[in-house]
Protein backbone atom coordinates (compact mmCIF):
# COMPACT_ATOMS: atom_id res chain seq x y z
CA UNK A 1 0.00 0.00 0.00
CA UNK A 2 2.73 2.19 0.48
CA UNK A 3 4.46 1.31 -2.26
CA UNK A 4 1.40 2.49 -4.55
CA UNK A 5 1.34 5.64 -2.51
CA UNK A 6 4.28 6.53 -3.50
CA UNK A 7 3.77 5.68 -7.20
CA UNK A 8 1.27 7.77 -7.52
CA UNK A 9 2.68 11.02 -5.83
CA UNK A 10 5.49 10.13 -8.83
CA UNK A 11 3.00 10.05 -11.44
CA UNK A 12 1.29 13.54 -9.93
CA UNK A 13 4.49 15.45 -11.10
CA UNK A 14 4.83 17.60 -14.22
CA UNK A 15 8.08 17.49 -15.56
CA UNK A 16 9.75 18.75 -19.02
CA UNK A 17 10.01 15.54 -21.73
CA UNK A 18 13.16 15.48 -23.57
CA UNK A 19 12.75 17.14 -26.46
CA UNK A 20 11.36 20.30 -24.50
CA UNK A 21 14.41 20.14 -22.30
CA UNK A 22 16.70 19.58 -25.45
CA UNK A 23 15.51 23.04 -26.67
CA UNK A 24 15.72 24.48 -23.55
CA UNK A 25 18.84 23.44 -23.27
CA UNK A 26 19.93 24.87 -26.21
CA UNK A 27 19.16 27.97 -25.66
CA UNK A 28 20.68 27.72 -21.81
CA UNK A 29 24.25 26.56 -23.62
CA UNK A 30 24.42 29.91 -26.07
CA UNK A 31 23.48 32.16 -23.09
CA UNK A 32 26.35 30.22 -20.80
CA UNK A 33 28.71 31.29 -23.91
CA UNK A 34 27.89 34.55 -24.53
CA UNK A 35 28.10 35.71 -20.32
CA UNK A 36 24.67 36.01 -20.00
CA UNK A 37 23.57 33.51 -17.77
CA UNK A 38 25.44 30.87 -15.00
CA UNK A 39 22.89 28.70 -13.46
CA UNK A 40 20.22 26.99 -13.50
CA UNK A 41 17.39 25.29 -11.39
CA UNK A 42 14.34 22.79 -12.64
CA UNK A 43 11.53 22.12 -10.40
CA UNK A 44 8.83 19.54 -10.83
CA UNK A 45 5.61 20.50 -9.37
CA UNK A 46 1.77 19.02 -9.24
CA UNK A 47 0.52 21.57 -11.23
CA UNK A 48 3.71 22.65 -13.77
CA UNK A 49 7.51 22.25 -14.56
CA UNK A 50 9.44 25.38 -13.82
CA UNK A 51 13.10 25.86 -15.57
CA UNK A 52 14.83 28.79 -13.79
CA UNK A 53 17.74 30.62 -15.43
CA UNK A 54 20.19 32.94 -13.26
CA UNK A 55 22.85 35.14 -13.84
CA UNK A 56 24.37 34.04 -10.65
CA UNK A 57 23.76 31.13 -8.13
CA UNK A 58 22.45 33.22 -5.02
CA UNK A 59 20.25 35.64 -6.76
CA UNK A 60 16.49 35.80 -7.99
CA UNK A 61 16.00 33.67 -11.75
CA UNK A 62 16.13 36.04 -14.44
CA UNK A 63 13.35 34.10 -16.32
CA UNK A 64 11.42 31.05 -15.31
CA UNK A 65 10.54 28.82 -18.24
CA UNK A 66 7.04 26.55 -17.09
CA UNK A 67 4.66 24.10 -18.33
CA UNK A 68 1.23 24.19 -17.38
CA UNK A 69 -0.25 21.14 -18.89
CA UNK A 70 -3.68 22.31 -17.72
CA UNK A 71 -3.75 25.62 -19.94
CA UNK A 72 -2.48 23.34 -23.19
CA UNK A 73 -6.27 23.83 -24.76
CA UNK A 74 -6.35 27.31 -23.43
CA UNK A 75 -3.75 29.97 -24.18
CA UNK A 76 -0.75 27.68 -24.07
CA UNK A 77 1.37 25.34 -21.56
CA UNK A 78 4.36 26.97 -22.24
CA UNK A 79 4.76 30.70 -20.44
CA UNK A 80 8.19 32.76 -19.96
CA UNK A 81 8.36 35.13 -16.85
CA UNK A 82 10.68 37.45 -16.42
CA UNK A 83 12.29 38.34 -12.56
CA UNK A 84 9.55 40.93 -11.93
CA UNK A 85 6.81 38.08 -12.59
CA UNK A 86 5.54 39.46 -15.65
CA UNK A 87 4.77 36.84 -18.51
CA UNK A 88 6.70 37.69 -21.94
CA UNK A 89 5.55 35.25 -23.82
CA UNK A 90 2.78 32.47 -23.61
CA UNK A 91 2.01 29.80 -26.03
CA UNK A 92 1.73 26.25 -27.83
CA UNK A 93 4.85 25.89 -29.41
CA UNK A 94 8.11 26.05 -26.71
CA UNK A 95 10.35 26.97 -29.00
CA UNK A 96 8.72 29.95 -30.47
CA UNK A 97 8.02 30.79 -26.60
CA UNK A 98 11.64 31.08 -25.99
CA UNK A 99 12.63 33.46 -28.76
CA UNK A 100 11.19 36.10 -26.72
CA UNK A 101 14.18 35.66 -24.62
CA UNK A 102 16.67 35.27 -27.34
CA UNK A 103 15.09 38.62 -28.76
CA UNK A 104 15.65 40.41 -25.74
CA UNK A 105 19.54 39.25 -25.51
CA UNK A 106 20.17 40.93 -28.60
CA UNK A 107 21.56 44.27 -28.42
CA UNK A 108 23.05 47.15 -30.59
CA UNK A 109 26.32 47.53 -30.75
CA UNK A 110 27.67 50.38 -31.91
Amino acid sequence: MNMQASSRSMVSQVSFDRRELGVILSLYGRMVAAGEWRDYGISCLSQCAVFSVFRRTAEHPLYRIEKHPALRNRQGMYMVINMDGQILKRGHDLAQVLRVIERKSLRVVD
